[in-house]
């Protein structure tokens, strides 16, 4: 079969007229880079806040003929938004619709979509840099959430990196509803989903911001997630493109912070929690991985990290503490083995740490109503 190119693709769109119904939406500058992976094809399409439902049945119509050339087998598209698309595509508003807002400031676009139907609260899980146990804390917190009575949902929004289907032990494709909706895949009753279901292990993902935006949306939002209390979502590390996604176009009940106990990893630390607090997501505490070692044999404790550095943070900065979870061989053989310890070992000294974490997220934001998403200006 022959291999679909970048150009085809933009050629095919070119059949796509604009919200101008005069010219296309490559024309109008409106599709972001394209990405071509096994026959699969992504690109957003960039459209002003405001008009995103409006604009809905142009993703769907871009969708469609994407799909309908050979060799292609499947197409992720998104609309997103960005002060950018106001020129490229105006939205017709008449007089009697002017913006009465008091302020006399430029208002940024809002996002036109709030919320996942189905889902009750989201929550990030974010780390200021890799290597600190950030996936693993993801994964025990959410089956933490569901040993304490939830529904619970996980969603790996680390494009470059994706780790959950090793860590779940979940191989395959998921199935799709109208060849459209995605199913999630499941595992020890937790709905998952992640880009390494999508491409394979060893594929180079080599994605700018927009892209990384639209792969985001369509798995957050085009996912069969059913009737869930809680969607964990397991942030890159780090704060870039996914961390800004998430924050301007979902309404995150709130952050969990991961960090070790050094200096360093809570230097790092502190950018994540301070890109929270800009772009007004609720810091739900931090939590200090690898807090003390514990020697199989002998069970004496080491601080080979030091320790009590992300409490003492916490206490400096007003944010709630939500625990210290030891290294120890059996946290990194289950993961290494997707058999994580709040699974494999229930009654665990460990698992009952990490369902006291979760007891003390959902503490804060099981009454709470979900927040807005806070609009964030692309220069």
């Amino acid at each position: 079969m022959t291999e679909v190119t970048k150009e085809q693709v933009l050629e095919t769109l070119k059949t796509v007229r604009g919200p101008d119904l005069e010219h296309n939406i490559v024309e109008l500058g409106m599709v972001s880079d394209v990405f071509i992976s096994d026959g699969k094809v992504y690109f957003s399409i960039t459209v002003p806040a405001e008009r995103a439902k409006e604009l809905e049945p142009l993703r769907l119509a871009a969708e469609r003929v994407i799909k309908e050339m050979p060799g292609v087998k499947g197409a992720l598209v998104a609309l997103t938004a960005d002060k950018k698309a106001a020129a490229s595509a105006p939205a017709a508003r008449p007089a009697a619709q002017a913006d009465h807002s008091h302020s006399h400031a430029p208002q940024p676009p809002r996002t036109a979509k709030i919320g996942v139907p189905g889902i009750g609260a989201i929550i990030a899980v974010a780390s200021g840099k890799g290597g600190v146990g950030k996936s693993t804390t993801a994964v025990n917190l959410a089956l933490g959430l569901q040993a304490n009575g939830l529904r619970v949902g996980i969603l790996d929004a680390d494009i470059y990196g994706p780790s959950m289907p090793r860590l779940l032990k979940i191989s395959g494709r998921p199935t799709q509803i109208d060849g459209r909706i995605i199913n999630p895949m499941e595992n020890y009753g937790l709905k998952v989903m992640s880009m390494g279901f999508l491409v394979d292990e060893e594929t180079a993902m080599i994605w700018r911001g927009p892209m990384v935006q639209s792969a985001l949306l369509q798995m957050l939002r085009e996912v069969a997630w059913g009737e869930l209390d809680v969607l964990v979502v397991d942030m890159p590390p780090g704060t870039g493109d996914a961390q800004l996604t998430m924050a301007q176009q979902v309404p995150l009940a709130g952050a969990v912070i991961v960090s070790t106990p050094q200096d360093l990893a809570l230097i790092d630390a502190r950018k994540g929690l301070n890109m929270f607090r800009k772009v007004e997501v609720p810091v739900l505490g931090i939590v200090e991985n690898m807090s003390y070692f514990v020697a199989p044999d002998t069970g004496t404790r080491y601080d080979i990290f030091g320790h009590g550095g992300a409490r003492r943070e916490a206490e400096r900065i007003g944010v709630p503490f939500l625990g210290e979870v030891p290294l120890t061989m059996n946290i990194r053989e289950t993961s290494d083995a997707g058999t994580p310890l709040v699974a494999s070992d229930p009654n665990g000294i460990v698992a009952g740490i990490y369902r006291a974490i979760a007891a003390k997220v959902w503490e804060q934001v099981g009454e709470k109503p979900l927040r807005e998403a806070p609009a964030i200006v692309f220069e």
